[in-house]
């Protein structure tokens, strides 16, 4: 990685609007203006660039302790700042699970150690992943990894006692239950989503209520409690109904999507391809429409990759034996832009919206998610909106190569990421 004391980004357009001059001075922001003085500073010639802040993932697999032949921190925040993120957290399903204070300080110390974004852990919401008991909140709270989110993600918090009580515990220090909301009843042996598609193939169904019954039963148990529930990936328009009415009641419920629901469908299941095997399941061109109307609108707060990093022999076999998941930071930024962006349906500013500010203030992360700004810490992303490349994963700094893009063009490149002033990113390389 690459230190300077002083940089100057001359001419980016700052969230896509005029160009602007950024000077960065050791770890913040110094200026933001035009004709600034570059004297002593390196420069970058971003004409044509959009300047971001950096971008924030509530909702990455790093994978270590336990599965490191997928991914481990080093290698996860390193496709992570590729993909313009400063900042990521790290899920809890992990080998041990992250549900003591021990697990998650040492996620949070190899993320340090890693230097390549901000590695913020999220604590398990129960003992095990098993839905039986609560883990330790408080203590993991209370750890030098300070966590706030809590998520037994990959598995659904189905007991609604237990679910109530984790709310009702972490509202003493404005913490957030996160939510996968999958009735497991309703999905054994699914395969794919409910539906034309899966009667054809005849391939076990995913029902849409599987996941919509939780999401309804878990913003009335936030709104008892007045606590803060959050719905991990959305993937149907009848989620987001129930998120919109939530909101028209005032009540403390955000939710996220993946790039990959904004795009995909499940028509790509017809190829048999176990690389479009994850988990909510891709859906109909419908409910991607309604995903999209709703990230505009702000039904859906944020974008979250769920990046899930397999080796290839977890997914190079028939499909029912195939993991679910796909990896998804280094192509997150590109396929917003394709689907949100080209489409007129965000601009820029919306983007660092759904990308950093949002999901930012939903962990209450420091230090991210901050406005381009005088004094700010100087965490930024440069995009070029105008390349366009096929995706080709042996160039990916992720472990794993599970990507459902592989040859397909996408349109954006990320050429600098900077965390608090330092360059981990140059000219679309790592640092």
């Amino acid at each position: 990685m690459t230190a300077h004391t002083k940089t100057l980004i001359r001419g980016a357009r700052l969230l896509g609007g005029e160009p602007q001059d950024v000077l960065i001075d050791g770890e913040t922001v110094a200026a933001v203006g035009t004709g600034l003085d570059a004297e002593g500073a390196q420069v970058i010639e971003a004409e044509g660039l959009v300047l971001l802040p950096g971008l924030v993932d509530l909702h990455t697999h790093l994978r270590e302790p336990g599965r490191e032949d997928s991914e481990t921190v080093l290698t996860g925040t390193r496709a992570a700042a590729a993909g313009g993120y400063t900042a990521v957290h790290a899920m809890a399903n992990t080998f041990p699970v992250a549900d003591t204070a021990g697990v998650v300080e040492q996620v949070w110390r190899l993320g340090k150690e890693s230097g390549y974004c901000d590695v913020q852990p999220i604590g398990a919401v129960t003992v095990g992943l098993e839905g039986k008991h609560l883990a330790e909140l408080g203590a993991m709270h209370d750890s030098a990894a300070n966590v706030r989110v809590f998520s037994d993600d990959g598995k659904c918090v189905d007991d609604a006692v237990i679910m109530r009580r984790a709310l009702e515990y972490v509202k003493a220090f404005d913490g957030v239950v996160a939510q996968h909301a999958q009735e497991p009843r309703l999905t054994e042996g699914a395969q794919m989503n409910e539906g034309v598609v899966s009667a054809e193939l005849g391939l076990g169904g995913w029902p849409a209520v599987a996941e919509e019954s939780i999401i309804a039963r878990d913003v009335l148990l936030a709104a008892h409690v007045g606590s803060r529930v959050h719905i991990c990936p959305r993937s149907t328009a009848g989620s987001v109904e129930i998120v919109r009415w939530a909101k028209s009641k005032g009540w403390n419920v955000t939710a996220e999507v993946t790039p990959h629901h904004l795009l995909l469908t499940d028509e790509l299941v017809r190829t048999y391809n176990p690389v479009y095997k994850v988990n909510p399941p891709l859906r109909t061109e419908a409910d991607v429409r309604a995903l999209r109307a709703a990230l505009a609108d702000g039904t859906i707060d944020c974008v979250a990759t769920d990046h899930a990093p397999h080796p290839h022999e977890d997914k190079d076999c028939e499909w029912p034996a195939a993991a679910m998941g796909m990896v998804g930071l280094e192509t997150a930024l590109s396929v917003v832009q394709q689907t949100m962006v080209d489409t007129g349906l965000l601009d820029w500013a919306g983007v660092a919206d759904r990308m950093s500010f949002r999901p930012a203030a939903i962990s209450g992360i420091a230090g991210q998610g901050r406005p381009v700004a005088e004094e700010e810490p100087a965490n930024l992303t440069l995009v070029d909106p105008a390349y366009r490349g096929d995706v080709d994963p042996a160039g990916f700094a992720s472990r794993s190569r599970n990507t459902p893009y592989e040859g397909r063009e996408l349109p954006g490149r990320v050429t600098h990421t900077f965390l608090r002033g330092r360059a981990t990113v140059v000219d679309g390389k790592l640092a």
